[in-house]
């Protein structure tokens, strides 16, 4: 069986503004983690921690018996962690076709690309369509799938995807959602930062709540109780 990744004592944040107290947790292999929380809660930080993009401040970050946040961020790709950021951030002066290819840029999956590509266009067939079209003039929708194509490009053991729905069609969130919970069923680890509490526990095994850049509660999905979560920690009645 594949190895999880576990977050043990991360401390992390901006300059001299820490954001990140002492956060651990663990998103087992196969499974999608859902880490959800108000805004400012520290999630997006917390990916960006994982992912070697910010310095830590203390604490361990490992993929099994691998410790991952001694590595640069180009290593933990080849270690097989891919991160979908949020906001899409692609090359929009370049063809959909040639931003999949980047995504095959570890050495382990140059001569699979190919196939991948493939796979990519077989899960959206959109992307297909518009493979020739530079990137910048795709819709948002398309972006983000785009985005999420690109990412498993590199066929990675560990997907951290950050707000996927964010500003797009709830017809294409519905889309992309599924996606998730199809790679989810075919055994990749997944670790999921969304707004949208529901979607992200309908599709999740375990569920972690981030309040004030701390974990404060960690239930596996299915005993979640979604509105005793929203009056006790995002100040919904």
């Amino acid at each position: 069986m594949a190895d999880g990744l576990t977050v043990t004592g991360v401390r992390a944040g901006y300059g001299a503004i820490n954001v990140l107290w002492d956060v651990s947790l663990t998103a087992k292999a196969g499974e999608l983690t859902a880490i959800i929380g108000p805004n400012g809660a520290g999630k997006t930080t917390l990916l960006r921690a994982i992912m070697g993009l910010l310095p830590l401040g203390g604490g361990t970050v490992s993929l099994g018996p691998q410790r991952l946040d001694r590595l640069p961020t180009w290593r933990l790709a080849q270690a097989g962690i891919a991160l979908i950021p949020e906001g899409r951030m692609l090359f929009d002066a370049m063809s959909v076709e040639d931003n999949l290819l980047i995504g095959a840029y570890p050495t382990a999956q140059r001569a699979h690309a190919v196939r991948r590509l493939a796979a990519a266009y077989a899960m959206f067939p959109k992307l297909r369509e518009r493979r020739r079209q530079l990137a910048g003039s795709l819709s948002g929708g398309e972006a983000q799938m785009l985005v999420l194509a690109r990412g498993l490009m590199a066929d990675p053991k560990v997907l951290l995807v950050d707000e996927p729905s964010l500003g797009l069609a709830p017809v294409v969130v519905d889309e992309l959602f599924g996606v998730l919970a199809r790679l989810r069923h075919e055994g990749l680890t997944i670790v999921l930062v969304e707004q949208h509490t529901e979607r992200a526990v309908a599709i999740a095994d375990q569920v972690h709540l981030m309040q004030s850049g701390k974990v404060v509660l960690s239930r596996r999905a299915a005993e979640v109780n979604l509105a005793q979560l929203h009056e006790q920690y995002f100040g919904l009645s």
